[in-house]
């Protein structure tokens, strides 16, 4: 009988603690705990503009690659909401006010090396950033809801309007990734990838709260 633990697993137990971290960052636990204001969520979203941009680019790249084509879907796409979320938070001319951070931009260029040149790479960021969205995500839609009075307008990000059933996605996502005939070293590659992403994540926060501290000095 055989004891190996599933891939999708072992990439959750492994990865753990930089979830962890990422969620802890003090800039993310002021917003969630109702201490951060309107303006710290808009400097969030506006972020994650610039990385969807990037990742949503590469799985139009990807989506004839044979291993990475099963796991993009137009039910994840962020992009046009991101879009809405900003126009009804800065106004039509969002786009023009916004930057990337210095994380960010290290961040989108981390995703467009990797998933030009490699499918588990993309494989491993794309699912730091849709099964968080499908699962902590959810959490921060409520609570931004909460705080800031909004109904779908300004949390578009959040809604998986395509997505009936989040739990079960996740699991066939986590099935997908257990099907993949990766091998022992490629599987921890993957999950070294994912390490990144998390890094990247938690040292976002961090520019969001310099940027918070330098705009209010």
């Amino acid at each position: 009988m055989s004891n190996v633990i599933p891939f999708s697993q072992a990439l959750r137990e492994r990865t753990w603690s930089g979830h962890g971290e990422s969620e802890g960052a003090g800039f993310m636990t002021d917003l969630m705990n109702g201490k951060g204001s309107r303006d710290d969520y808009i400097s969030l979203v506006t972020q994650h503009f610039f990385i969807y941009e990037a990742i949503e680019a590469a799985a139009d790249r990807m989506k004839n690659d044979p291993v990475a084509a099963a796991f993009i879907s137009p039910k994840l796409t962020r992009l046009p909401a991101i879009r809405e979320d900003l126009r009804f938070l800065i106004g039509d001319d969002w786009l023009n006010q916004i930057t990337p951070l210095p994380t960010t931009a290290r961040y989108v260029a981390r995703i467009n090396h990797v998933a030009a040149v490699w499918s588990g790479g993309f494989i491993a960021h794309h699912y730091t950033r849709y099964l968080g969205d499908l699962s902590g995500g959810q959490v921060i839609r409520t609570l931004m809801q909460r705080q800031f009075g909004f109904e779908t307008n300004g949390v578009g990000f959040y809604l998986f309007a395509d997505i009936a059933k989040p739990r079960e996605f996740k699991d066939t996502y986590r099935a997908q990734l257990d099907a993949v005939e990766w091998d022992a070293a490629e599987r921890e590659r993957v999950i070294d990838e994912v390490m990144v992403a998390y890094r990247f994540n938690t040292e976002l926060f961090v520019d969001l709260a310099e940027a918070k501290a330098a705009a209010a000095a």
